[in-house]
């Protein structure tokens, strides 16, 4: 088993783990969470033997192997298959050691080993590793050089896993991966033969992947059973009694304090108080739980525009000369939720660019409402922030006319308060860019969001803010995501993007599980697992309702947010021209004598009429302020 006895570790003065304990069993497979900067990569490097405990220590069995995610992409000449081949170390020795070696008892010994191995089926093992993460029969034959570094960092993956350490420490493994790669990868954890251990924020693949989850929170480790949803669930029911332990405890200590309080002078009870006065000091205090600050998103509301927003005829994209989507006819409405399904390289990152005006179509129409905007959120923009920008600076630059209030309430809507709208970009964490990104992409109030892999750099929590953000606001909404809770819970409708066209889904994610395996095992000559086999759908079945429920409340929601901000922009109208008649009364020119004293009484007369308006006015917009906020809860 692995131990971790009251690990200490320290960054200068910052305590990241402070004499924390864990025991996780041989052949057990832990989901490590926390939020970000809590030190959950420390860990893994710390277990891996990378760094060096302050305090404490950390005992494994001493003929472990372990395997810890590579930081680095594999390159040069040597193919791929070479490459997660070759990272099995003694496999390689031995192999090499075969082809030499000439004393017959060496010889022996070398095929014993080699047999335990199953060498004869490492080519195929690693094969199967490197389609399962996206790699055809042709790309494995290709040197890793030819390949870009998100494609390379697989490669790692690939040979860490072929590799087949006893513990496995895994650090974000789906950061590189689409949906389609990160589904097999589900699937071989599952079926994984050692011990692992996996840092991510992706909700599914800690729900179905593992069968613990220790969680790092205020510098300490607790180990909780199930998956993530479960861990979830035990830790806010373990929170809520504490709460309740606490106030029990300071309502004893407060009676206790005042039957002191009457009685410490009386001779008659001054034994009884002494008493209590004992036991007061033996009581000890129930800590409070210090919850970290929630993270909220909140997208501005677009204005409503009639659909459609958006048609595409006989559309035709690509680069150059290659053409990557061909002959599209597409059209997106204002309550669109769709989801973009496919490999990577098939074009769905190409389809947002074209939808977003980012590249220009090399043949066909694109059709747009005048007054559409378009918000596009894209992994690179993070990346490509002015380091040396505050957020305040980005949201001045990109909203020039908006005045400090204003731009301050956009980044509030994202979590950046004071102290973090005047934080140097560079010094801002992943999860904070991807945050600034969300706010700069949407102070425009966009009638459409095309999300290209948001979540890479959000943890868990904030990955459900962007939930709860998405199924909230009232527009238009395309995503490629390799996360699957996020896609099940905020679209109702699927794209799939394939052999250069776009054509609906008619399924949801577990059918399109289902698709991807039945494709690789007929690659591999299987004949499909009975239905007994499958994962269970239990759970899906609970989020599909929750979509449901969302789309059901947006459709409610629409039309009442709608009369609310026609109400007030009626307020706002007849305020201005009270304004303006108040402003023409005070005119000490009105009242020289000689003056016409019927433009005087008309004014006057018009006042209240404008009162009266503006009274049933004010009136109309509470009520539709109240059926909106009954409506929302």
């Amino acid at each position: 088993m692995l131990r971790l006895d009251k690990i200490t570790y320290r960054i200068g003065a910052r305590v990241l783990l402070d004499a924390a304990d864990a025991t996780i069993n041989t052949g057990h497979r832990v989901g490590l969470v926390g939020r970000n900067g809590t030190g959950k990569t420390t860990i893994l490097k710390l277990i891996a033997g990378l760094l060096d405990l302050d305090g404490g220590q950390i005992h494994m069995p001493v003929r472990w192997k372990v395997g810890l995610t590579h930081q680095e992409a594999p390159s040069g000449e040597q193919s791929l298959l070479d490459t997660v081949l070759s990272a099995d170390a003694e496999l390689v020795s031995l192999e090499a050691e075969a082809e030499t070696a000439t004393d017959p008892n060496r010889i022996a010994e070398i095929h014993s080993r080699l047999s335990d191995m199953q060498a004869h089926s490492a080519h195929a093992r690693a094969a199967r590793i490197l389609v399962g993460l996206g790699f055809d029969n042709d790309a494995q034959q290709r040197p890793c050089s030819e390949f870009s570094g998100g494609w390379r960092m697989r490669v790692a993956l690939a040979s860490l896993l072929f590799s087949e350490p006893d513990l496995l420490l895994l650090d974000e493994p789906t950061n590189h991966l689409d949906l389609e790669a990160t589904l097999w990868l589900e699937g071989y954890l599952r079926t994984y033969p050692g011990t692992i251990v996996l840092v991510s924020h992706d909700r599914e693949l800690l729900n179905r992947a593992v069968s613990e989850i220790l969680h790092l929170e205020h510098s300490k480790l607790t180990l909780y059973q199930g998956g993530y949803d479960r861990f979830e669930k035990t830790r806010r029911e373990r929170l809520e009694l504490n709460a309740k332990q606490r106030a029990r405890r300071e309502a004893q200590t407060a009676h206790i304090r005042e039957f002191i309080d009457r009685f410490r002078y009386k001779a008659s009870k001054a034994k009884q108080a002494q008493s209590r006065v004992k036991m007061l000091a033996k009581m000890q205090p129930i800590p409070e739980d210090r919850d970290e600050a929630s993270i909220s998103f909140n997208f501005p509301e677009p204005t409503f525009l009639a659909s459609p927003l958006l048609t595409t005829e006989h559309l035709t994209a690509g680069y150059d000369d290659n053409i990557v989507l061909s002959d599209l006819d597409l059209r997106l409405d204002s309550d669109d939720r769709i989801a973009l399904l496919g490999a990577n390289g098939n074009g769905k990152s190409t389809l947002v660019k074209i939808l977003a005006g980012r590249l220009q179509p090399l043949s066909g129409n694109i059709e747009k409402s005048k007054r559409l905007r378009v918000g596009y959120f894209a992994q690179h923009q993070t990346e490509e922030l002015d380091v040396e920008a505050t957020p305040y600076i980005l949201m001045e630059r990109a909203r020039p006319r908006d005045n400090e209030p204003q731009v301050r309430a956009q980044l509030g809507r994202f979590g950046f308060k004071q102290e973090r709208a005047e934080t140097k970009v560079g010094d801002l964490s992943g999860g904070e860019k991807a945050r600034l990104n969300f706010a700069l992409i949407t102070a425009d109030k966009p009638n459409i969001l095309l999300l290209d892999e948001p979540t890479n750099h959000l943890d868990v929590d904030s990955r459900q803010a962007l939930v709860h953000a998405l199924n909230s606001f009232n527009g238009t909404v395309i995503l490629v995501s390799h996360d699957p809770h996020l896609i099940e819970t905020t679209v109702d409708t699927f794209w799939l993007v394939e052999g250069g066209a776009v054509e609906p889904f008619d399924g949801d994610l577990d059918d399109y599980r289902s698709r991807l395996l039945g494709r690789r095992q007929a690659q591999r000559g299987e004949t499909p697992k009975s239905e007994k086999e499958k994962p269970p759908k239990a759970e899906y079945v609970d989020k599909k309702e929750a979509r449901r429920i969302a789309a059901a409340k947006r459709e409610l929601i629409g039309p009442l947010k709608k009369d609310t901000t026609d109400c007030e922009a009626w307020v706002k109208r007849l305020e201005r021209k009270k304004a303006e008649i108040t402003k023409e009364l005070a005119n000490p020119a009105l009242y020289d004598e000689g003056a016409d004293n019927g433009h005087v009484i008309e004014l006057q007369m018009k006042s209240a009429k404008m009162e009266s308006d503006l009274s049933e006015a004010e009136q109309a917009w509470l009520d539709a302020l109240d059926a909106l906020e009954k409506a929302q809860n």
